[in-house]
């Protein structure tokens, strides 16, 4: 049985270009909550996330409060 209907494990890329951050995302079967971790390309802070999923997905850093939007695969 699946337990979650998205799950997602991105490379977050900071604003001088450099791969330095992470985030992952799932959403459980029969939820719109979301819930992960990420790692902030900017500051190094790691932080857990719950809020609602929408598309796109972005989040704020809860250290630097920079805005973590979810890259597009589609541009990878």
């Amino acid at each position: 049985m699946r337990q979650f209907s998205y799950v997602t494990n991105r490379t977050l890329v900071n604003k001088a270009g450099k791969e330095s951050g992470r985030m992952r995302v799932m959403v459980k079967v029969g939820s719109t909550q979301a819930e992960g971790d990420y790692h902030c390309p900017e500051c190094g802070h790691d932080g857990k996330v719950s809020q609602a999923f929408k598309r796109p997905f972005t989040i704020r850093c809860g250290k630097c409060n920079v805005l973590i939007r979810m890259p597009r695969l589609k541009n990878k």
